[in-house]
């Protein structure tokens, strides 16, 4: 197969391409119409994208995609519905980043906490201030609410726990009886969470449903001086309403992604969130450490190598979870050339939607089993049509 790998991914996930005998095209500078052209050139089976937006131009340039794989969790930077629609999986790549997103997390906490980042301004330019520095808070005892319990999310809470920080949390997946398992306090929302802890970390994914999660009532409810920490994606925070948490209630934050931030990975940048001395930047580097990027890369790999071999692809995120088929046939029959062909052109005629079918054969490859599910009216007379084709065995048909 030809993979188009449009981004930086590590070596040894090239590598792992590679010897798979793959023909593989790795330019990471593709974006925009670049990436448009590389698709209509190139013509790839699959492509292979981190931050790289993947638009409907670009999925109509090569008629051979059949699989887009993101190199990383997220993929909002992908339109998904439009893959869809054209018949295209998307996968992605879970929890290889996790411990890098939440080391950084935690790092932000501590930076925030002990001022690290000014105190290192400070002595580089020759100015001393120890009375101001050492009138940190500290960690131990207070509590972090983590909004947001998916891969990343547990790894914030373990490494928050081993801080002896207390955790509270909410998420949609979370359960009293999961918190009470893992020895933190359960939240019935993300606005409970932030009145119950001193410092928030956000982990969820940038959907239609959290955009602006974090909002003007969600900082209303966080105690004055709190800390906040967004490593997730920008939509997530509403950021006029995190600008007058800033001002109103002495809010800090700590944020590695921004609205408007670079999408190249050197240039100018401007700010006014850069400027606050309330505020710490980072330069949405949370799950970049070679650790991280190597699993990511690796991963990436495997789905499109389990793709080219078998057919499934790992961590898909666009099939539907269920079909809107309203009934099953299921048709015993010969294994043998036209069967099924007969089966399907009955249906055809019957205006039968088939949107889930397997066929299974038996030991000895004379028989098999097909199995179908779909959309129309099943009539005794399309069945009786069926049964009546040659070689096959027997059928029957259920509604759902």
């Amino acid at each position: 197969m030809t993979i188009l790998v449009a981004d930086n991914i590590a070596e040894v996930g090239l590598e792992a391409l590679e010897e798979a005998g793959h023909h593989v095209v790795d330019d990471a500078a593709l974006n925009g119409d670049a990436l448009v052209e590389a698709l209509r050139t190139e013509r790839p089976n699959i492509l292979i994208v981190r931050s790289t937006k993947v638009t409907p131009e670009a999925l109509d340039a090569s008629p051979a995609l059949s699989l887009i794989v993101r190199a990383g969790a997220g993929y909002d930077t992908i339109d998904v519905d439009g893959a869809s629609a054209r018949g295209i999986y998307v996968a992605n790549c879970p929890g290889k980043n996790s411990v890098a997103v939440a080391e950084l997390t935690l790092g932000l906490i501590v930076s925030l906490d002990r001022r690290i980042p000014d105190n290192v301004a400070d002595a580089r330019a020759g100015r001393w201030d120890k009375k101001t520095y050492a009138e940190a808070e500290g960690l131990k005892g207070r509590t972090i609410g983590v909004v947001g319990l998916g891969n990343i999310g547990e790894e914030v809470v373990r490494r928050a726990q081993s801080f002896d920080l207390d955790v509270v949390a909410w998420s949609r997946s979370l359960t009293p009886e999961r918190a009470e398992e893992m020895g933190i306090g359960y939240c019935e929302s993300a606005v409970d969470v932030a009145r119950s802890a001193s410092i928030v970390s956000l982990h969820v994914a940038s959907t239609p449903e959290t955009h602006h999660l974090a909002d003007r009532a969600f900082f209303e409810a966080l105690p004055k001086g709190a800390l906040f920490i967004n490593t997730t994606r920008a939509a997530v925070v509403d950021e006029d309403a995190l600008r007058w948490a800033i001002e109103e209630r002495d809010i800090r934050a700590g944020l590695d992604v921004m609205e408007g931030e670079p999408a190249e990975k050197r240039g100018s940048f401007e700010s006014d969130f850069a400027e606050h001395p309330s505020i710490y930047l980072t330069h949405h580097i949370g799950a970049s450490t070679q650790q991280a990027q190597d699993a990511t890369a690796l991963e990436a790999a495997r789905v499109a190598n389990t793709f080219s071999r078998t057919g499934d692809v790992p961590n898909c995120v666009n099939l539907a979870t269920q079909s809107p088929a309203t009934h099953q046939i299921t048709v015993r029959h010969l294994d043998e050339v036209g069967v099924l062909a007969r089966v399907l052109d009955e249906m055809s005629k019957a205006e039968w939607n088939i949107q889930e079918m397997e066929n299974e054969i038996f030991s000895g490859a004379r028989a098999a089993v097909a199995t179908m599910r779909f959309t129309g009216d099943a009539t005794d007379g399309v069945v009786e049509r069926i049964e009546a084709q040659e070689k096959v065995l027997a059928v029957s048909v259920i509604e759902l």
